[in-house]
């Protein structure tokens, strides 16, 4: 396929850029700094300004597929630069009429119990509840679209480097845990499951979980 990967050099988005190009598939990278990703075959780099709609929409035509791994981690105004950004997104995917939009969620929409999400609990870490309140905005918006054929993919509470198994089980809305208790997959497999999806198209529409 010929995807458009917003964020390609980001924390989860250089861990879908390794996955997309190993299994064969043409990358165009869009990216705040193009010179930062390294030339590969099947892989192009553009800059991007996400929160320029507009130039966007015309970046994003022509493409199979697009994933966003946005992310409003480095800004001090989290919340609303990353909700503009995601709201950008969407505008510019619809504008250029892509045939799919993939989203890289976050943990803090998932339930851990029946009306009560992750991110609602005392526990939540204070430093991510921003990121974590866009990304369920971000949610929000898709699931209020009537144009775009949109997945969202969540990860479990910890999502950190390790290996690529490829085994891990998929969810909903719940938050998956272990048998210890533990909810936590690794960006590597985060990788497989986004890429799975992008090529089996079974999350039409929703926002699903992966976790082991």
């Amino acid at each position: 396929m010929k995807i458009a990967l917003i964020g390609a050099s980001g924390y989860v988005g250089s861990a879908l850029l390794k996955e997309a190009l190993s299994r064969g598939h043409h990358v165009t990278a869009l990216v705040s700094r193009p010179e930062r990703i390294e030339a590969q075959a099947n892989l192009a780099a553009a800059k991007v300004d996400v929160q320029d709609s507009a130039a966007l929409a015309e970046q994003l035509k022509g493409f199979d597929a697009v994933l966003s791994a946005f992310s409003g981690h480095a800004q001090a105004e989290q919340f609303d630069y990353f909700v503009k950004g995601i709201r950008s997104i969407i505008a510019a995917a619809k504008a250029a009429q892509a045939p799919r939009l993939l989203v890289v969620g976050g943990a803090g929409s998932l339930e851990v119990a029946p009306g009560v999400q992750l991110v609602d609990t005392p526990e939540f870490p204070e430093q991510w509840k921003a990121s974590a309140l866009g990304a369920r905005e971000a949610l929000n918006l898709l699931r209020a679209e009537t144009e775009l054929d949109w997945t969202l993919l969540s990860p479990s509470a910890m999502l950190q480097p390790g290996l690529r198994t490829g085994q891990f089980r998929l969810g909903q809305d719940q938050l998956l845990v272990n048998a210890a208790g533990n909810s936590h997959i690794s960006v590597e497999d985060y990788a497989v499951a986004m890429i799975d999806e992008l090529e089996k198209a079974e999350h039409r529409r929703s926002r699903f979980t992966v976790g082991y």
